[in-house]
């Protein structure tokens, strides 16, 4: 008889089969018993151990919960289920590579994956799975088949790469500033080769991430596209119409909406900017899109929306040109439409402190909003955070002018804590300046937040907690 230390450790190699039937043995299950725990016939379970039947994900979850064990029981051994001798069954896999997704087992999805690539026709079962993973919303899940395709589609000018270039942008964009941009300089070079209904899409959503990074140009650039886009489809639309040829083509958005959003974005951009009576002229051109043919009940409530924006770029427009006799108007107008109030503030605050007025009754009015915030905005919501970042410190500017510096530092904290969260390092710098400048007012709770803060190791999570620090009376 042989021992383990005359030839090493032997490796013994784990079958799920093998694991179902020590689970019996263990808790002197039978197979009649396991039925009826795990709702799988006793026929198909003595099947399946003799290795008559394959095991469908479903029935794994079902012995894993009979069993008493956690969700994702066996899968690591599932791929084996799914992969033979560079075969693949795609009724099990396809399941399998999904139910991964759900439970957030990404590490089983990638050695599916990595032994899937030595199957034949392996990229188009790839990118099948990524799709309807996307379509589900399971977008962060779908990244790591994407790029799998990205690496090894040969084609790189096939539909599926140009799309798998998209999806993947899309999948990636989140809260983190960095990962964001690294994402827009990764996807932008393709944008032109997608078919012409993603690329509508796509140029909104690279417009919209780059106002979060305040690349300014860029916003204009893709704002241009996208506007001169719409208005071609839109016209190539009426023609056909005129033509009684009435061809499907479907966006995720109406068609209104990407025309009035190349206007919007584009002059949020210029005024950003401050050029702001250029800002103007295109609020004008989506203040009354009641003239766009291509109108159904969505399209008209999407009009509504651009007509309501509009009033309120307008009145952003006049504040920040220092116009302080509209606030009385202005205040009503948010009181009306609560939504905006975020942003209106931030402009207010920023002309405020530019043209060197007063906004306290301001302020006071909106107080309980402005200390909702943080709770009500979600972290991946990259456009309200920004938005969210820009108010704080504009805030804590303001309170520095009326020497309110406790206050005033309690935002560079919460503004300091934001930008650490989405790892936005240029705002990060601009709070870290701050509040060093006015480092002597400082308690010695602010102190220790701001140590905390600067102390946290890169690329640690951390809990992002409000509570010890207050807004201030505002």
């Amino acid at each position: 008889m042989l021992n383990k230390g005359d030839y090493g450790v032997f490796e013994i190699k784990k079958s799920i089969r093998a694991e179902i039937e020590k689970c019996m043995q263990d808790k002197n299950c039978t197979m009649t018993r396991l039925s009826e725990l795990s709702g799988i016939k006793v026929g198909h379970i003595s099947e399946i151990l003799l290795e008559r039947r394959a095991i469908t994900i479903k029935q794994l979850d079902a012995f894993a919960e009979a069993f008493n064990c956690e969700s994702g029981w066996m899968y690591d051994l599932y791929v084996d289920e799914c992969i033979t001798e560079k075969r693949a069954s795609k009724p099990r896999l396809i399941p399998y590579l999904i139910r991964c997704a759900e439970i957030g087992r990404c590490d089983c999805i990638e050695l599916a994956v990595s032994r899937l690539l030595e199957v034949p026709k392996s990229i188009e079962i790839i990118f099948s799975v990524a799709e309807q993973l996307f379509q589900s919303g399971r977008q962060r899940e779908s990244a790591i088949l994407y790029k799998t395709v990205v690496d090894n589609e040969k084609d790189n000018y096939s539909e599926r790469f140009i799309l798998s270039q998209y999806r993947l942008f899309r999948a990636l964009l989140g809260s983190n500033s960095e990962e964001n941009w690294e994402a827009v300089i990764r996807f932008s070079p393709y944008r032109e080769r997608l078919p012409v209904n993603y690329q509508l899409d796509a140029l909104l959503h690279l417009a919209n991430t780059c106002y979060t990074l305040r690349k300014w140009k860029l916003v204009e650039k893709y704002a241009d596209e996208l506007r001169e886009l719409a208005t071609l489809v839109y016209e190539n639309k009426l023609h056909k119409l005129e033509n009684s040829k009435n061809e499907k083509f479907e966006t995720e958005r109406h068609l209104v909406v990407y025309y009035g959003r190349g206007f919007l974005i584009k002059g949020i951009a210029l005024e950003n900017q401050e050029l702001y009576e250029k800002a103007w002229e295109y609020v004008n051109g989506y203040a009354d899109l009641s003239w766009f043919e291509l109108q159904d009940e969505l399209g008209r409530i999407e009009i509504e929306k651009f007509n309501l924006w509009a009033t309120a770029n307008y009145f952003t427009l006049d504040i920040l040109m220092g116009k302080a006799e509209i606030l009385p108007s202005y205040v009503q107008f948010l009181d009306d439409h609560p939504d905006e109030i975020l942003s209106a503030l931030m402009t207010i605050l920023k002309s405020a402190n530019q043209h060197k007025f007063f906004v306290d009754y301001v302020l006071d009015h909106f107080s309980e909003n402005i200390n909702s915030f943080e709770k009500i905005i979600p972290l991946d919501d990259a456009i309200k955070v920004s938005e969210l970042i820009h108010f704080r410190y504009q805030l804590a500017l303001y309170l520095v002018r009326k020497k309110e510096f406790k206050s005033a530092l309690d935002s560079v904290l919460n503004c300091l804590i934001l930008t650490d969260s989405i790892k936005d390092f240029d705002k990060f710098k601009s709070c870290t300046a701050l509040f060093w400048d006015y480092l002597e007012y400082a308690t010695e709770e602010q102190k220790k937040t701001y140590q905390d803060v600067l102390k946290e190791d890169e690329g640690n999570e951390r809990e992002i907690i409000f509570s010890g620090v207050s807004f201030g009376d505002v």
